[in-house]
């Protein structure tokens, strides 16, 4: 059986990967993203920003990445759900409406290593539009 150590050994050591203490081969990796992001609901805009965060995650599988936008660029009235969820990574998300909608998430209090995640919210793909660019 494989020790902690050997199952590092084969996973890449990417730079400011953030890992599972309890599974090194679960880790995550969060960059700026350098265009502005703009989300569309239902046609409308309801967030743009130029200081995106783009998580990529590894688990089970590799994740789809996920766009994070600061809670001041988003412009739509979200209704709180109650609704919680656990990541050994990032904390406890809890989630939020729009018009009844879930859409989307946010991390109250991201766990260490997580920080930057704080005060931002990521959305449901199949219910908003992202894009990026000028």
């Amino acid at each position: 059986m494989p020790t902690s150590d050997a199952a590092n050994a084969n996973f890449p050591r990417l730079e400011g990967a953030i890992r599972n203490r309890s599974n090194p081969n679960h880790l995550m990796v969060i960059r700026p993203v350098k265009r502005t992001v703009r989300v569309y609901a239902g046609g409308d805009l309801i967030a743009e920003t130029k200081n995106a965060l783009r998580v990529m995650e590894m688990g089970k599988t590799l994740y789809d990445p996920a766009i994070y936008l600061p809670a001041e660029d988003i412009t739509a009235d979200f209704t709180a759900l109650d609704k919680t969820s656990h990541c050994p990574l990032k904390g406890d998300a809890s989630y939020v409406a729009l018009h009844g909608d879930e859409i989307a998430w946010t991390y109250d209090l991201p766990l260490d290593g997580a920080e930057q995640l704080d005060g931002h919210f990521a959305f449901w793909p199949d219910k908003v539009m992202i894009t990026e660019g000028d």
